[in-house]
């Protein structure tokens, strides 16, 4: 499966998740190519050093070489590519609907808490479009905040990561 994850400006939300997917396709044999985009990019950015540090607070990651990560504008190349897009915030899912029609979007909150277990992508995903924008389930930009706040935007989306994990093998 080729997903592609979703943020605003590809430099703290999405980039934690791509490298959070990556490492549990990798760890459960999953066979998953993640690369990430933004929704107003400054192209060619590199991750905060707080990015870097909230994924290294997670212990349960691989290694990786996090200076790689360069910052990119959300194409329509990159949805063709993608089976799935997996956004931040349900604003990124209206984006998506707006700019690049019939894309497979989904807000990773509602989809780690609201899609059937054991059900195939599809069935998940039109389950998720019956569902109204929830910003309760929204992972927060962090951008000018603390390292706390970052350290705790790695662990929301780190349980997020988890679920959407089981849900989508059928491990849950």
């Amino acid at each position: 499966m080729k997903i592609l994850t979703l943020c605003t400006g590809n430099v703290a939300r999405s980039v934690m998740l791509a490298y959070m997917l990556s490492d549990l396709a990798e760890s459960n044999g999953l066979d998953w190519r993640v690369r990430s985009a933004g929704t107003h990019v400054t192209e060619g950015v590199a991750m905060s050093a707080r990015t870097r540090d909230a994924l290294l607070s997670i212990p349960e990651l691989g290694e990786h070489r996090y200076g790689q990560h360069r910052s990119h504008q959300l194409t329509a190349e990159d949805c063709e590519w993608s089976d799935l897009i997996l956004a931040a915030e349900y604003e990124h899912v209206a984006f998506v609907r707006r700019h690049f029609w019939g894309v497979a979007c989904a807000q990773l909150g509602q989809f780690a808490t609201h899609a059937p277990l054991g059900q195939g992508l599809d069935v998940q995903l039109a389950s998720l479009r019956e569902l109204a924008p929830d910003e309760s389930l929204d992972v927060k930009d962090p951008a000018g905040g603390t390292q706390a706040d970052y350290d705790e935007c790695a662990r929301q989306l780190w349980r997020y990561a988890l679920a959407f994990t089981d849900l989508v093998s059928g491990a849950g």
